[in-house]
């Protein structure tokens, strides 16, 4: 590892570091704004509102990272050209190509950092914000364990078994209990539904139990008016883009095996594995301006530019998403097409600028 890749790799990592700073603490300034709007002195706080931004900041920081580094290699390489340094590199036979391989380098090890942020920090973290914001804002306390999740609606505890994107459960189980905590009646549904306010559950079987003995009902439906919503429950699953590829891997194979519909589940993890090489392309892109002689100026246009090509990236990611689970396209290719796209003009750019 040569004294340049090292200077050059610092300069890199440490504008990236200050532009993930900067936009981070902007993006989450706005979510505080928005916070703030749905506080209220009772319940939801400013103190909580802060908290629940503040363990959202890993999934804010972690979407904003191609973003980051885009505008900190364009601030690392404008640096380095007005001083003249990157003149001075070129001059002395550091070529193209040579330049291009630092760059990838550099960008594998933050997209590695980026991934590492996605698979251990984020999930949990978003994971607590929702409970805290729900036990906050609707009195219900829930949490998930190996055997479903668990709910508190007043003297009732519930027990979701699955929970399906389109709101609908599977094996629902309620347990009544009186002032005195007392076992009342056990309820199972096969499934539930939400429609017009209140569940519909189906194939339901009711245990009573009373000091004469215990009664036992089965119905084919029965309505269930409860507190626990699909925008309560819908907070307690992490969104796909921000699950660990361990978890997507596992309820891919768990909703193929029980012949469900995982397209959604599919796409969000290959963007997962693609995601650390977003990084390395941005540092290509910023790396092709580098080339704009020292004194034309306009470093504040670059910026900008910069800015604008970094959400373009996340807004083609985001787009090939939707259009592949609507389209039906092929998950891996969904995923690589922006990557492949930008790294392409990346690649061109430089060769452009190259051979001028």
């Amino acid at each position: 590892m040569s004294l340049l890749f090292r200077y050059v790799s610092r300069e890199i990592i440490g504008a990236s570091a200050l532009a993930a700073l900067a936009l981070t603490g902007m993006f989450s300034f706005f979510d505080f704004i928005h916070e703030m709007s749905e506080a209220h002195p009772e319940t939801y706080t400013p103190l909580l509102a802060t908290v629940f931004v503040a363990l959202n900041i890993p999934g804010r920081l972690n979407e904003l990272v191609p973003v980051a580094v885009l505008v900190g290699g364009l601030f690392a390489w404008n640096r380095l050209a007005l001083s003249s340094e990157f003149s001075v590199m070129r001059t002395g036979g550091l070529s193209a190509s040579r330049l291009a391989a630092w760059m990838m380098s550099v960008g594998l090890l933050i997209g590695f950092l980026a991934l590492l942020l996605g698979e251990y920090v984020t999930p949990p973290a978003e994971r607590a914000a929702q409970q805290l914001k729900l036990r906050a804002t609707s009195g219900v306390v829930a949490k998930e364990f190996q055997t479903g999740v668990w709910a508190k609606d007043g003297a009732t505890f519930i027990n979701i078994r699955e929970m399906r994107p389109d709101a609908s459960l599977l094996d629902v189980r309620l347990y009544a209990f009186d002032e005195r905590f007392r076992l009342r009646s056990l309820l199972r549904a096969e499934s539930a539904e939400w429609r017009d306010g209140n569940w519909v559950l189906r194939r339901v079987t009711e245990t009573r139990l009373g000091e004469g003995g215990t009664r036992t009902l089965r119905l084919a439906d029965r309505n269930w008016a409860s507190s626990v919503t699909p925008d309560l429950l819908a907070v307690l699953m992490v969104s796909p883009q921000r699950m660990s590829m361990a978890t997507l891997y596992s309820y891919i194979h768990h909703l193929t095996q029980n012949r469900q519909d995982a397209q959604r589940y599919i796409i969000a993890f290959w963007n997962k594995v693609t995601y650390p090489l977003a990084a390395p392309v941005m540092l290509l892109l910023a790396l092709a301006f580098a080339y704009r002689p020292p004194r034309v100026g306009g470093a504040g246009g670059r910026l900008l530019l910069g800015i604008l090509l970094g959400l373009g990236f996340h807004l083609a990611n985001r787009l090939s998403a939707q259009f592949a689970q609507l389209q039906d396209w092929p998950a891996p290719l969904s995923a690589s097409a922006p990557v492949l796209a930008f790294g392409l003009a990346a690649g061109l750019a430089i060769w452009w600028m190259e051979r001028r």
